[in-house]
């Protein structure tokens, strides 16, 4: 093994990162937070390639961290591309995912500048006032069936809109 290249596996780092199978390797960022990367480094033939592609991903998250995290993600795409890590085909958002907090926050802003109590809003859209306060929290993941009536009863519409 090259010198400069058992330096670098030798480096350490917060994250960790093994192959799931051929198309998925799995990232655990410093936080904790679970990571799914779509990538060829399950399928390269050689172990020392595969470690060095895996460790490279490694500090691609260490390096990148932050609690934004698909600023964070977005950072680690880059660098993966520019400096042709694994052929990276995709990045999940991680099991933390920061839009559910962004979409709770909203509905509890919509609703308190309507003057509007959770339990009227939980009982307009049909649902537990604990699970509205969960998802006003960001701690509860909401189907889109859910988001759709609460979203009317806000008077309001999902939609995608251009970021």
């Amino acid at each position: 093994m090259n010198k400069d290249i058992k330096k670098f596996l030798d480096f350490p780092t917060e994250s960790s990162a093994q192959i799931i199978n051929r198309k998925e390797v799995e990232v655990t960022a410093p936080d904790g937070e679970v990571f799914t990367v779509y990538c060829q480094i399950g399928a390269l033939l050689n172990e020392e390639t595969r470690n060095y592609e895996l460790h490279w991903l490694e500090v691609l998250f260490d390096k990148n961290f932050s609690l934004d995290k698909e600023g964070m993600v977005q950072n680690i795409w880059r660098e993966a591309m520019q400096f042709g890590i694994g052929n990276v085909l995709g990045i999940s958002t991680g099991t933390r995912h920061t839009d559910r907090a962004r979409i709770g926050a909203r509905i509890r802003e919509i609703r308190e500048s309507r003057g509007m109590e959770a339990r009227d809003l939980a009982k307009l859209a049909g649902i537990d006032a604990a699970n509205l306060s969960r998802i006003e929290n960001g701690k509860y993941s909401v189907g889109f069936d859910i988001l759709a009536k609460i979203a009317t009863a806000l008077g309001k519409k999902v939609d995608f809109i251009d970021l």
